[in-house]
């Protein structure tokens, strides 16, 4: 019985790269939102796909629940598991409103939470299963313009650590990659990285001097999810230029 990977969005982001490089480990997937052209091609990679059309809104616990239940009524089992969570709230802690939290909260940890409460019962039940939530390395220190993203980032790193700590005796393992400066159209929409003397400021504030890559981030995050590696569970891992 082969390995299944779900990965909660394939429409933007890492999803796209992390389902090319599963297929090409053997993994058959669940793909939500794939695209264009990027189910052709993982079949082409001798990938088994169940393609969940939609764009899951994992604030909704209903969606969460029923792109598990396709992976599971098409395969019988998910041996991974991957989601991209978070809303970018940003702006001064003194200029914020109570709408402001909730957006960060429902984005953040609402988000992590439904995923995690619909995939972690299954692979508990199996006594096996790898799970990863990618989260921000902004939760791992206090972050100018965005103190409400931060902390409701680095309460969803909390849960993580807590969900793993409950079902590591299952040998179940949840972990977290926290990424900042990321070359996406979200990271650069919400800093204004698109203008290239801005760029060129944010980089100067990373370490490794340039933003990420998907394709790097995709290749980082294989060993939490491609079934090579499972003595780590409960760990936040930040990915984000030496920043953190």
């Amino acid at each position: 019985m082969g390995r299944v990977a779900l990965i909660a969005d394939t429409s933007f982001y890492v999803g796209p790269h992390i389902a090319r490089l599963l297929a090409g480990r053997g993994h058959d997937l669940v793909v939500a939102a794939p695209e264009d052209g990027l189910v052709e091609e993982l079949v082409a990679m001798g990938a088994t796909v169940e393609v969940f059309p939609d764009r899951v809104r994992l604030a909704d616990p209903d969606a969460a629940t029923a792109l598990v239940q396709a992976g599971l009524d098409r395969f019988g089992h998910v041996d991974a598991a991957v989601a991209f969570t978070g809303r970018v709230v940003t702006g001064s802690f003194l200029s914020s409103t109570a709408d402001d939290l909730d957006a960060a909260v429902r984005g953040c940890v609402v988000e992590p939470y439904h995923f995690l409460r619909s995939v972690v019962p299954h692979m508990v039940e199996r006594e096996q299963g790898q799970v990863l939530v990618f989260t921000s390395a902004a939760g791992s220190k206090p972050t100018p313009n965005a103190p409400l993203y931060s902390s409701a980032r680095a309460a969803a790193n909390m849960m993580v650590r807590n969900v793993a700590a409950e079902v590591a005796p299952t040998g179940v393992q949840v972990n977290a990659i926290g990424t900042n400066f990321m070359d996406f159209p979200e990271f650069r929409r919400a800093s204004g990285a698109d203008d290239p003397d801005v760029r060129a400021r944010i980089e100067s504030a990373v370490p490794l001097r340039r933003l990420g890559t998907m394709e790097e981030c995709a290749a980082f995050s294989m060993p939490f999810i491609d079934g090579t590696s499972t003595f780590t569970t409960g760990q936040i891992v930040n990915y984000a230029g030496g920043w953190v």
